[in-house]
């Protein structure tokens, strides 16, 4: 890609990704590829990107009171304002999308077909395009019409149904869990459309819908619904598997405490002071443990009760048992960078949490801060009306 300034590094320099999306599952996956040196274009309408209104928090930036989710998702992009309904604007799109190696974009199903952006349209002038689709429901008759918010989601999968006090109401969790997994699956997808274009020349079009990645996501709860005819349900913090895994009660507050193995549970019994109980045919093995939680809880927490939290929590890890406090946030946070993982990265002095992938070779690329809107509008329109490329 020729692009109106240095570009950037990393291990995918020199794609150029359109990201026509919006909100969170496809400015992530976006960002995520932008983070490991896509070179990202934000296309956004002409009020801008939904979630540059979603405050409180906010973060001053050049006198500009910005929404921190907004910032949270949309690093390392360039912004250009378009109003496809604008013939002028829609030419400038549709050569974006011309020169694009990837085209990420969560309208509803079929949304960009009236602008001529559809995979089929684009694909005609550019057959090399990985172009990824993001809906709530996928494009099928059933759910190309229903709206795609995560809070739906958590809804409709059952993830409400698994959160929350046994006895009390469903919860939500408390982020939006399913944008972020689809949006990690597209990332996914993309990265094996880009692999399978090295052998084929060709692209290809990849769908991905929130209710498939939370089925997926699920894991064990709908393994047990598929695989098992159980329907799971709401058990507060505890696991349907495996005990202890949860918060246990010690002399000043809560501790999270999991044994996922016999060795392991033997090691906390035996820091506890109860060895005995590893031997104890109610809780020898972990379906044992299991069975018989209610029985062995009150077991533990006398003994916990001893000691405050934080000195349980150094003594267990010091003996490889499996535990942690719950924090706030700031205070995990604070946690990651005590462990040596500098969670925190610095764009043009706007705090941004660090793309968790490291890699030995390769460097992720921390070049651009989010951009404000339009921004970068005048040198990429510049650079699509007067610049001839082609793959």
């Amino acid at each position: 890609m020729t692009a109106p300034r240095p570009g950037p590094s990393g291990p995918l320099a020199g794609l150029l990704v359109a990201d026509f999306s919006r909100i969170l599952a496809g400015p992530y996956a976006t960002m995520m590829l932008a983070d490991l040196g896509a070179e990202v274009v934000k296309v956004e309408g002409p009020g801008g990107d939904d979630t540059r209104t979603w405050a409180p928090p906010v973060r001053p930036v050049d006198g500009d009171d910005v929404s921190t989710y907004y910032l949270g998702i949309n690093r390392n992009k360039r912004s250009i304002a378009l109003d496809l309904t604008d013939q002028a604007d829609r030419t400038v799109a549709h050569e974006l999308a011309r020169r694009a190696d990837v085209v990420v974009e969560n309208f509803k199903p079929g949304g960009l077909r009236r602008f001529g952006l559809d995979f089929d349209a684009v694909a005609a002038t550019n057959p090399g395009v990985v172009y990824a689709s993001i809906s709530g429901f996928g494009s099928g008759p059933g759910g190309e019409k229903l709206p795609g918010y995560d809070l739906i989601v958590q809804a409709i999968s059952g993830l409400m149904s698994l959160t929350g006090p046994t006895d009390g109401e469903p919860y939500r969790a408390g982020v939006a869990v399913f944008d972020v997994m689809a949006g990690l699956h597209a990332t996914i997808g993309v990265l094996a459309a880009l692999n399978a274009r090295h052998e084929t020349g060709r692209g290809q079009h990849i769908e991905v819908n929130l209710l498939s990645s939370a089925l997926s996501g699920m894991v064990n709860q709908t393994s047990a619904a598929v695989a098992g005819q159980v329907v799971p349900f709401r058990m507060g913090n505890s696991h349907p598997s495996l005990f202890p895994y949860e918060p246990l009660q010690c002399a000043d507050g809560e501790l999270i405490i999991t044994a996922g193995n016999n060795g392991q549970f033997r090691k906390l019994v035996e820091a506890l002071g109860v060895p005995e109980l590893a031997d104890d045919a109610r809780f020898a093995r972990n379906e044992d443990r299991t069975a018989n939680r209610d029985e062995l809880r009150p077991l533990l927490v006398e003994r916990l009760r001893t000691r405050g939290k934080q000195d349980w929590f150094r003594t267990l890890i010091g003996v490889g048992v499996p535990c942690g406090p719950i924090n706030t946030v700031d205070q995990g946070v604070a946690f990651a960078e005590e462990v040596g993982l500098d969670p925190v990265v610095l764009v043009e002095g706007i705090p941004s949490v660090r793309n968790p992938i490291t890699f030995s070779a390769d460097a992720v690329d921390y070049r651009l801060p989010p951009p404000r809107l339009d921004e970068h509008g005048a040198d990429l329109r510049t650079w699509l009306t007067t610049t001839e490329e082609t793959r």
